[in-house]
């Protein structure tokens, strides 16, 4: 997709950078400070059924729980064209 990323060494074991990601993603520019972005796979999918459920068709699921910060799940064609567009 051109964008730059870096996967950080032990996937994030080390605390490379000061962070415990597993990818940083430069997804504003090399110059930018990273998306620093955790990567989660499960064969089965476990953990992932209800929000693929949620999602269905739709372009991104805002989730919020009381007293913390909302989260949103995007599908990677959602991802994909938001990284293209710079």
């Amino acid at each position: 997709m051109g964008v730059y990323a870096e996967r950080v060494p032990l996937s994030g074991a080390s605390r490379y950078r000061g962070n415990g990601a597993d990818v940083d993603v430069y997804a504003r520019g090399k110059e930018q400070a990273p998306l620093v972005c955790e990567v989660k796979s499960r064969k089965n999918g476990g953990g992932f059924v209800k929000l693929e459920i949620w999602l269905v068709d739709f372009d991104a699921l805002f989730l919020k729980r009381n007293n913390r910060e909302p989260m949103v799940v995007l599908p990677w064609r959602v991802w994909r064209s938001l990284l293209q567009r710079n």
